[in-house]
């Protein structure tokens, strides 16, 4: 008998410690907030999407390190698109109802983004397209899961040309000149052209498109025609391999370097380091930060990060512009949360659909940037029910033939321009798909 109650003594402790294991466990799963990283360490692309994916992974290392988000900690798994779009919607489809559910995406892709923006809704998981995917998805009335935090790819085209206004001495002097877009022949490269074919219309200059096949390594027959046409600028909306090309391309036309611009996806370091001098004066786009070496949150990513050894990549990149694009991206990620957090729990997981709540009411104050460690690097951004996008600042960065240096003052996209165009292609979005806007009690919800 004594043998029998010992057994049972044995089997309740064992029971009993087996449920505290598994409360421990859901507990510990509780206080993980669960961010897929849709990324392309391999491919084409790999030598711009490697840094990227890299500073968005060191800024969630570098969040749980300062305590996490109000105590939860964050949960980064990678999946590997290629920059392939139907990868993309593998991925997504494999991560989103993983580690408690997705709490937002980041497509990297604006292939991707178009496809995912489908799915989404559906889904209740936001997507945020810092500086990429479907322009018009700035208008939150139309779109509610997708955030174009901090520019649209209208706003860098029209950041451009304002730029180019300035180059030759007032927007009024645009008249009669010759631009030339050369872009990538993809959703992401044609982005630009309703913006640009209304400035044109504006100011009277003349557009011509010349489109470049996947991955953009054969581009003698656009080098040609620009060798002919002999526009005064050139816009270069290129994507890894595709820069450098074009760069070498210009480079062996006789192109002045100091009339090209590129898009803020085409002003880093591996687009110009192979050309070096060969590129000085190459101009690009930047959605407000550029290559920051001595930020404050660059310095604490390597203190605390790569100082103990838990760096993502080669402690050299920390700092340089297309880190710096992931680790903004991860901060955006991270600062919905906090956000929701506030309405719905401190210190609690928040849902997809709570998570898309703080994205549409982030309030990211110079003050609250600056505590980060963004002083200088990002100026403030706020979003609405409204206006996913939150701001549309942007400064030129020229290459210098040895690194980057700031070229403009701030910049800013001419919203009597924009807002418009918006609102139009997101009225059509809608009918096309026969969605309504938004009411004011959704706004609310």
């Amino acid at each position: 008998m004594k043998m029998r109650n010992l057994a049972l003594s044995v089997a309740v402790a064992t029971a009993g410690l087996s449920s505290a294991l598994v409360s421990t466990t859901a507990f510990a799963q509780a206080k993980e907030q669960f961010f897929p990283s849709l990324v392309y360490r391999t491919g084409a692309y790999a030598p711009n999407g490697v840094p990227f994916a890299n500073g968005m992974a060191d800024y969630m290392k570098l969040v749980n390190a300062r305590g996490g988000i109000n105590g939860v900690m964050t949960l980064l798994e990678e999946c590997e698109t290629g920059y392939a779009t139907d990868r993309g919607v593998e991925c997504y489809e494999r991560l989103k109802g993983k580690n408690g559910g997705a709490t937002v995406f980041q497509p990297l892709s604006t292939g991707i983004t178009f496809a995912l923006t489908e799915k989404a809704p559906i889904d209740k998981i936001p997507l945020i397209t810092a500086g990429y995917g479907r322009s018009e998805s700035a208008d939150g009335g139309i779109f509610k899961w997708n955030f174009p935090l901090a520019g649209t790819y209208w706003v860098a085209a029209d950041t451009i040309v304002q730029d180019i206004g300035k180059q030759v001495g007032g927007m009024d002097k645009l008249k009669g000149k010759k631009i030339a877009l050369v872009y990538h022949d993809s959703p992401f490269g044609k982005e630009p052209i309703p913006l640009l074919q209304e400035r044109a219309a504006m100011h009277g200059f003349t557009l011509s498109l010349l489109p470049v096949t996947h991955p953009g390594v054969e581009q003698k027959a656009t080098w040609l025609q620009i060798r002919r046409d002999r526009p005064d600028y050139v816009i270069n909306w290129g994507w890894g391999v595709m820069n450098s090309t074009l760069l070498k391309e210009a480079q062996a036309t006789g192109y002045p370097r100091e009339n090209i611009y590129g898009v803020w996806w085409a002003g880093a370091e591996p687009d110009v380091k192979d050309v070096g001098m060969g590129a000085k004066g190459y101009k690009s786009v930047m959605m407000q930060h550029g290559a920051e070496l001595n930020s404050d949150v660059v310095k604490e990513v390597l203190s605390k990060v790569h100082g103990k050894g838990q760096g993502t990549g080669p402690k050299e990149e920390v700092g340089q512009v297309l880190y710096m694009r992931g680790l903004t991206a991860a901060m955006f990620a991270v600062e919905g949360v906090r956000a929701a957090q506030e309405r719905f729990g401190k210190g609690k997981v928040v849902t997809g659909e709570q998570a898309r709540w703080g994205y549409e009411n982030l309030n990211l104050t110079q003050a609250k940037l600056d505590a980060l460690g963004f002083k200088g690097v990002m100026r403030p951004i706020s979003t609405s029910c409204k206006d996913h996008m939150g701001a549309s600042w942007a400064r030129i960065h020229t290459w210098d033939g040895s690194k980057f240096v700031w070229s403009s003052d701030w910049l800013q996209g001419d919203e009597q321009i924009i807002n418009p165009m918006v609102k139009a292609a997101a009225d059509k979005y809608a009918a096309e798909k026969k969605l309504t806007r938004r009411t004011p009690a959704d706004c609310q919800s």
